[in-house]
């Protein structure tokens, strides 16, 4: 197995050093999807096939959703750095190739490939963070990880709608380019080199790859298409989950036999990283909800522009990074960290209880107070509940539980997306008027905040154990120079 570096000489400098291409690795795949969401009107004119429209989307959450777990598998099995860089790269790939499509169905076709690599960005950026740095000193860093979440979400759809008005849409690709190679670049001579593991006695598990990929498949294209493209007890409805429930069956007596699992069922054994996984799909659910449809709600209700309802969601995200570095700090000190999460969901809870009650009436001002609340709640919850999952299995499994909860997390984004679309869909059925938006909106937040409380039941779950600590004493360097691994004793 990879080697760990938590117990590596390093300095927070050398680490940060080390981080900051992880960092815009990670930038890279959250701006994507909120660039091109904002360019998808002007691909439609460019390109037509606006009834394929969906399955841009879907064809990059699908395969995004799938392979992060693999990535964050063979990251354990070989060299989580080396393997991080081929995600990279196939991301980069992706993205020329969907620039230079001439057609819908090319399109669709490249984003796949664009969302294979971008399963590996997500799962394996936590994973190398978690190695290159223990949990008992993760706090001081998180800061920097919620400061790439928050300008990805709300740098996203003001990038695009400047690249595409000025450039054109398939620079909403090519913009990738630069940043991803500086990304790759950094990763290639900042990263410590991991220890891979003995090839010959590697074993893929490539039934548990398959029914996994069948599973996830199911579950995103059923709650994608329900309600949607067809009705929810329609036969390719019921069909797709049907499929999953068996797919799952098949896949967890694969998993109790696989000498290589790629989802191991051990982790699941550890009850904060269940209840981790549970605050990760909620946090989804919530944080891509609330930036799809808030910035709709600005436009249509309060009559912002598309520019200023980017702007007007700083509110909401700008309380993550703080809130996130000042907890982070905190457990950094004391090695407590339960009542973060917990803070979290109550939070979350009152902030999306208060945005349910938004209508015609509502103030920018009163929005944003919302907003901020909600915020708040999700800078306890961001990166503290992946430190919880990382703290509760073993190093070697260090890949497994970043690329797990971030799999969670993707799956509550696609389940939550489709549940509010269909709210909304009910909603504006007539058209989308001011007081329709406001009536869907009502639906999708005060649903939001049910979801949010099963994050606080899980929470208040959680069972604080010892975080893990530095195997030595860092030793003192005055150079940013990369970080360099040495074997756990």
């Amino acid at each position: 197995m990879p080697d760990s570096v938590s117990g590596s000489p390093t300095t927070p400098r050398s680490v940060r050093w080390a981080m900051l291409g992880v960092m815009l690795a990670m930038l890279l795949s959250m701006l994507d999807n909120n660039i091109v969401g904002t360019s998808m009107p002007t691909i439609v004119r460019d390109l037509g096939g606006a009834s394929h429209l969906s399955w841009v989307v879907i064809a990059y959450t699908l395969t995004t959703a799938v392979s992060t777990p693999v990535w964050g598998k063979l990251g354990d099995l070989y060299s989580r750095k080396r393997v991080f860089l081929i995600s990279i790269g196939v991301f980069l790939a992706g993205s020329v190739l969907s620039g230079a499509a001439q057609d819908m169905g090319q399109l669709i076709g490249f984003r796949v490939v664009q969302g294979l690599g971008a399963g590996g960005l997500g799962g394996l950026a936590f994973a190398l963070i978690g190695s290159l740095v223990p949990p008992r000193e993760r706090g001081r860093y998180q800061g920097m990880t919620a400061a790439v979440m928050a300008l990805g979400t709300i740098g996203g759809p003001l990038v695009g709608g400047l690249v595409t008005g000025h450039l054109g849409w398939r620079w909403a690709f090519y913009l990738n380019l630069p940043l991803g190679l500086v990304a790759l670049t950094w990763c290639v001579l900042m990263l410590p080199a991991d220890r891979p593991a003995d090839r010959a006695k590697v074993r893929i598990d490539w039934a548990g790859i398959a029914l996994l990929t069948l599973t996830i498949s199911s579950v995103v294209l059923a709650t994608s298409w329900g309600g949607v493209q067809y009705p929810w007890a329609s036969w390719q409805v019921t069909g797709l989950l049907a499929v999953a429930v068996a797919g799952l069956a098949a896949f967890l007596a694969v998993q109790r036999r696989a000498a290589e699992p790629v989802l191991p069922l051990r982790v699941f054994a550890h009850r904060n990283f269940g209840l981790a996984s549970v605050m990760m799909f909620a946090l989804g659910v919530v944080m891509f909800g609330a930036a799809l449809y808030l910035p709709l709600f600005q436009q249509t209700v309060q009559h912002t522009s598309v520019t200023d309802s980017g702007l007007l969601l700083v509110p909401l995200m700008a309380p993550v990074v703080v809130v996130s570095q000042i907890g982070g700090r905190v457990m950094s000190r004391t090695g407590r960290y339960k009542i973060f999460p917990v803070l979290g969901g109550v939070f979350l809870v009152l902030g999306t209880a208060l945005l349910s009650t938004m209508d015609q009436g509502t103030s920018a001002v009163t929005a944003a107070v919302y907003m901020v609340i909600t915020g708040t709640g999700m800078g306890f919850f961001t990166q503290m509940t992946t430190t919880i999952a990382q703290n509760s299995v073993e190093l070697k499994d260090l890949g497994v539980a970043s690329s797990g909860t971030n799999l969670f997390r993707t799956l509550g984004a696609s389940v939550g997306l489709a549940a509010f679309g269909m709210l909304f869909n009910r909603a504006t059925a007539q058209g989308t008027t001011p007081a329709s938006v406001a009536s869907g909106t009502h639906q999708i937040f005060l649903l939001a905040s049910v979801v949010s409380a099963l994050a606080l039941i899980a929470a208040l779950a959680v069972r604080e154990v010892p975080l893990r600590g530095p195997s030595r004493v860092p030793a003192p360097t005055t150079a940013p120079s990369p970080v360099r691994s040495s074997p756990r004793p």
